[in-house]
């Protein structure tokens, strides 16, 4: 993969940060999900959602070679499963032999706002080790809200541009109350365009889809990989579903049991990690733009050029000008893997010498900014899904302000950005339907959770936390950088992984590779 689609794939792994800145098919015996606390399904309900769980999905040539593609029918509100329906696109690509298929993989690259079938067709479905293509059909369904799957639809392109534009760490109250407007008009924008869908995007409801796929597609367990918010969707299926439990691997971790503040300055921790890693690494290159000193050094002049473009914006070579808040975007992007370190370096320098369009390509990359100036809808839904799971960082913009001096402990280059970006589900119209709390998925079978030591969009702590939340968790770890682990270039990974999705053996728990 080029550096531009990495940092896209990356950038649909968001984790729960605001929006600073993821043959024919048979039906089968199993009919709706066993009613638990979480589904609440009555017994009519379920009657009700037979007709989604035996429906057949009609296979079609999609336009990229060897991808099949579908249409999954679901209920919008699985409390009114007889009422208005949402549409879910899907899309396999067969198994390729030899060896007896293993029925079918579910991928999930996170977000959450990220493309799943645009992750299975422009990577996984090609990508994942031979032997596992070899042995199973791989699958993903775009969830419901994000990319082909009824997408969440806010602001227009010279909007979403105006609004990644607005400054991150206000000075005064001015311009608090511009961060503040911005913030609600962007929630005042969803709801306007999709306020049908607004309330029915959580992830609940999501894994309530991927339970209805899986039985239509005919496999009596669920066979899946997730990363970031991906994992936190695998774990929410297996809370939902423990039975229905084949072989998970959630590779980046989140942490169910954290309130959306933790998870927020949380995951700037993360970032600061990732941050010093890549200075250590800066600062022993004779071009590092941030000296060749300490790495608390480059840290301080890292926060000087936030400054000095905050006060005066640097051209790009297009309308939009590189101020704090896209520099602080384009930085961020880059953290997500090691591989975009150069680049990243040379758009520091450059944007240093007065030319910001390195920095601006890689937050647009972070953005899913097209070059004709559109967007997909990545932050859309992610701020949808993110605004329902759990309540809201802050009760108002005072909330924000009082976090500041914790968000700067956790990371003294992005603490202040990434505090005020926590806001935005403030404003949110529809209210919130999730709650923290701790995951057991008690009766499932092993699942595999997957932590990197410096991964800077979901920590590590969060893999060693749900792990141990799981009564059948195994924990992995990777010693390295970068967010994720599976397929970024580790054998000992690799193969733990492998052997599990082809064995169903995990790796022994506390198994840790470099």
């Amino acid at each position: 993969m080029d550096s531009r689609r990495m940092l896209r794939t990356s950038a649909t792994a968001l984790a729960a940060a605001g929006l600073i800145l993821s043959g024919c098919s048979g039906g089968s015996d199993a009919a709706a999900p066993r009613t638990t606390a979480s589904t609440s399904s009555s017994a009519p309900e379920a009657s009700k959602l037979k007709k989604y769980y035996e429906q057949k999905l009609k296979w079609r040539d999609c336009g990229v070679e060897g991808f099949q593609c579908a249409t999954l029918r679901a209920p919008l509100d699985y409390a009114k499963p007889d009422g208005e329906e949402v549409e879910l696109a899907v899309s396999r690509v067969r198994a390729t032999g030899p060896g007896k298929r293993l029925g079918s993989l579910l991928v999930n690259p996170g977000g959450p706002g990220g493309s799943a079938v645009g992750y299975l067709q422009g990577y996984a479905g090609i990508g994942y080790p031979a032997p596992v293509r070899a042995r199973y059909d791989m699958v993903a369904v775009d969830p419901r809200g994000v990319a082909r799957s009824e997408p969440v639809e806010c602001l227009t392109g010279p909007q979403m541009d105006a609004y990644t534009q607005v400054d991150q760490t206000p000075d005064d109250t001015a311009e608090i109350n511009a961060l503040s407007a911005a913030f609600k008009g962007f929630a005042a924008g969803c709801e306007k365009k999709s306020g049908k869908v607004l309330p029915h995007v959580s992830t609940v409801e999501a894994a309530r889809d991927m339970d209805v796929l899986r039985a239509v597609l005919g496999d009596a367990k669920l066979t899946y990989v997730g990363a970031s918010y991906g994992t936190f969707l695998g774990a929410t299926y297996a809370e939902l579903f423990p039975d229905r439990v084949g072989r998970l691997v959630l590779d980046g971790a989140m942490d169910p049991s954290l309130s959306a503040l933790d998870l927020n300055r949380d995951q700037t921790g993360g970032f600061e990690t990732a941050f010093r890693a890549f200075a250590a690494d800066c600062v022993r290159k004779p071009d590092c733009p941030l000296g060749t000193g300490s790495v608390a050094a480059a840290g301080e002049a890292m926060k000087k050029f936030f400054r000095d473009v905050d006060a005066a914006p640097v051209p790009t070579g297009e309308d939009r000008k590189l101020g704090e808040s896209l520099a602080t975007t384009g930085v961020i992007a880059a953290m997500y893997d090691e591989g975009a370190w150069p680049q990243l370096r040379e758009a520091l320098a450059q944007a240093m010498g007065g030319e910001g369009a390195g920095l601006l390509a890689l937050a647009d990359s972070y953005y899913e900014r097209e070059t004709d100036g559109t967007y997909a809808n990545l932050m859309f839904a992610n701020a949808a899904v993110n605004c329902l799971d759990l309540p809201p960082a802050y009760r108002d913009a005072a909330a924000a302000e009082k976090a500041v001096p914790s968000f700067e402990k956790a990371s003294p280059v992005f603490g202040a950005g990434l505090a005020w970006a926590a806001l935005n589900c403030t404003y949110w119209p529809a209210p919130p339907t999730g709650r923290p709390h701790r995951i057991t998925a008690e009766g499932a079978a092993p699942i595999l959770v997957v932590g990197t030591t410096r991964d800077p969009a979901t920590p590590y702590h969060w893999a060693r936390s749900l792990a141990g939340q799981l009564s059948s968790g195994t924990l992995l770890t990777y010693e390295g950088d970068g967010h994720t682990a599976y397929g970024r270039g580790s054998d000992c990974i690799d193969t733990a992984i492998n052997t599990y999705l082809l064995e169903g053996t995990p790796p022994a728990d506390g198994k840790r590779c470099s």
